[in-house]
């Protein structure tokens, strides 16, 4: 122990406290008796120690290490996107202040929009490192979109992000405008294009279909890059949000309770009609399961102390574009209501729900 710990670079204190917690145990014993690693416990311990320098609490690297979907290399893969993102970030950051010095040394006017520009990248590339710690694919999901695909060989993925939901029995092509979610697509994904939605590089109807999967809200003109997705193949598929129904921000406890303004970031937003108009599609419902493996934002409808966990926050947009004061105090407020029993009193109806509609829809066309 005292070796592993000095090549490490921890004390051997917190390795026994890691023992203690069963995050990371020593499985073999020295002749003497003595606590031993073995190669597989020097691994988990590698992971476990990566996380925690990441920020990660004892809590959420357990959940991490102990994900029976996730191997060696996906924790490699995660880990790379997460110190990639903070590289950029950093980056980003001193490349803007180094503008702001030189324009303040040469007397100019530094806008509000400037000043605000170390901060303002863009969105996935603020939150694309996080994305592989919660996001993956959800197989029932992923099941009505291979069905919505139906005989389509040539798939085009648009804002394919890290490679969710791309099916592994066709030719697919990926686009997607972030370097950050670029670089954690894993060994073997199919081929993926810088580009935007708006400006696919692509000749008309090149592909059987065009699928998109929640990543439609993001887009700079969601309308324009539908279009897109029209033209370059004969049918598109797209999984999205209605907000066309009535007082439609009440659906979802997290969004009527404590998060209401999650309703204002899709104010303008295309209505549900209006999409399906631009591509000639029918909407589906798409039930969210209880237990979905996909971290995004409606997926721990009735697991709802995830919310407060930071790793599964920030693989969620929603939460950096309303802002950290009011993500703050809904995380404080739903905190307080699980420590209550206030949340369990109101949403006592969803305890035997298997699956929700929260108003994710799949267009078809």
């Amino acid at each position: 122990m005292g070796r592993v710990a000095e090549l490490a670079g921890v004390s051997v204190r917190t390795l026994h406290h890691y023992d203690e917690i069963g995050l990371v145990r020593p499985s073999a014993r020295t002749a003497a008796g003595y606590r031993a690693y073995s190669a597989g416990d020097v691994e988990r311990l590698r992971e476990v120690l990566a996380y925690r320098r990441l920020g990660f609490g004892l809590r959420e690297v357990a959940d991490l290490v102990d994900d029976p979907s996730t191997d060696a290399v996906a924790h490699l893969g995660r880990l790379r996107g997460l110190l990639l993102e903070r590289r950029d970030h950093a980056d980003a950051m001193v490349a803007a202040i180094d503008r702001e010095l030189a324009a303040r040394a040469r007397g100019l006017k530094v806008t509000p929009e400037e000043q605000l520009e170390m901060l303002g990248a863009r969105l996935y590339d603020a939150i694309g490192g996080a994305y592989t710690a919660t996001r993956r694919t959800e197989p029932r999901i992923a099941a009505q979109i291979s069905d919505a695909l139906g005989d389509a060989r040539t798939v085009l993925n648009v804002g394919a992000g890290t490679g969710s939901y791309e099916p592994c029995d066709r030719h697919v092509t990926a686009v997607e405008p972030s370097a950050v979610m670029r670089a954690q697509r894993p060994a073997g994904a199919a081929p993926c294009v810088a580009a935007a939605a708006e400006s696919l590089p692509f000749e008309d109807r090149t592909f059987d279909v065009a699928m998109a999967v929640s990543t439609v809200h993001h887009w700079r003109d969601p309308m324009a890059g539908l279009r897109e997705m029209r033209r370059v193949a004969r049918r598109v598929v797209v999984l999205t949000f209605d907000t066309d129904e009535p007082g439609w921000p009440d659906r979802f406890w997290l969004t009527r309770d404590y998060l209401p303004e999650f309703a204002s970031l899709l104010a303008d937003f295309p209505s549900l009609a209006a999409m399906a108009d631009a591509i000639g599609a029918r909407a589906e419902p798409v039930p969210v399961p209880w237990d979905c493996a996909d971290g995004l934002f409606e997926a721990y409808w009735r697991r709802p102390a995830a919310y407060l966990e930071d790793h599964v926050r920030r693989a969620m947009s929603v939460w950096t574009r309303v802002g950290p004061e009011a993500e703050q105090r809904a995380v404080r407020s739903l905190g307080d209501d699980l420590a209550s029993g206030r949340w369990a009193e109101r949403n006592s109806a969803l305890t035997d729900l298997a699956a929700a509609d929260l108003g994710l829809r799949l267009l078809v066309a």
